[in-house]
């Protein structure tokens, strides 16, 4: 990984902070964009002293807010002149219904709006580096997700597997419409199931309910490292290389849902996000 750049957003904690943490070790420069300062200042340490590497830089990114992806890819593209790897890491779990900055459900609005954008603001860094890689963070949830154009802010009745599950489908259609234009180019565009992992993940583990179910729930649950497994995979590794398209489990290609290989759905699931971040005019 040495002389190759790699972006991750949602890298101060979690997966997304162990996933930082070996590709330093392996020799990659590392931006980890996050939203809190504070948050992010304090992975940046953890992540460098851990790797021993100084290559790790922190820029801030809102993925609720559009203007601020915005604001972000044109620094980023200011400072760098090349991207390899995209793990688009971030995502948030809410029990209650919240907005963006945008207006947009959240859930909807970070896992994939905001990923959608930054993706395709950064397309241009990606396609001119050599052999370059994204990779979507999505989940087994998507399975039982459901996407309802009628109701994209969930507004008639939210609940959180809900709100979660559909935006964890969005990821992977996006994954294989992403795949099939890029398709050429020599960007490849996989997906992930990380499995159960031990995180905070939008969820408070340190109080009343959650904190007692996530007790409970621990002995089953991976680790973060466990958890990164198949993203640095997919990062690294020379089998997938040319390997585009595919949604991972366990560092192996698996079948993603039947609705997530639904062509027309991806297509107007595209369309759709394309005017609702602003690309298409």
């Amino acid at each position: 990984m040495k002389n190759k750049v790699v972006l991750i957003t949602g890298a101060n904690s979690g997966v997304g902070k162990a996933t930082a943490t070996e590709l330093a070790r392996m020799g990659a420069t590392i931006i980890m964009a996050c939203r809190n300062k504070e948050r992010g200042e304090e992975a940046l340490k953890e992540v460098r002293e851990r790797s021993n590497s100084k290559k790790v830089e922190l820029m801030l990114c809102d993925l609720a807010s559009l203007s601020d992806i915005r604001c972000f890819c044109e620094k980023f593209e200011e400072k760098y002149q090349r991207l390899d790897v995209l793990i688009n890491n971030a995502g948030v779990i809410l029990p209650r219904r919240q907005l963006t900055k945008d207006g947009f459900e959240m859930q909807l609005g970070v896992n994939h709006f905001g990923h959608f954008l930054l993706t395709n603001l950064l397309l241009n860094l990606l396609t001119n580096s050599s052999h370059a890689r994204i990779i979507n963070v999505s989940s087994g949830a998507h399975k039982v997700g459901k996407i309802q154009f009628e109701d994209l802010g969930l507004e008639k009745r939210y609940n959180l597997m809900k709100a979660y599950s559909r935006s964890k489908l969005a990821n992977i259609l996006f994954t294989y419409e992403l795949a099939r234009r890029l398709e050429g180019t020599g960007v490849t565009v996989n997906c992930l199931h990380p499995g159960a992992v031990s995180t905070n993940m939008g969820v408070d583990r340190e109080t009343g309910f959650g904190k007692l179910i996530h007790k409970i729930l621990k002995g089953f649950l991976q680790t973060p490292l466990e958890g990164a497994a198949t993203s640095i995979y997919l990062a690294t590794s020379k089998e997938v290389e040319g390997v585009s398209g595919k949604y991972f489990y366990k560092q192996k290609p698996i079948e993603s849902s039947k609705s997530s290989h639904d062509i027309d759905l991806a297509k107007r699931l595209w369309n759709v996000s394309e005017a609702v971040v602003g690309l298409k005019e």
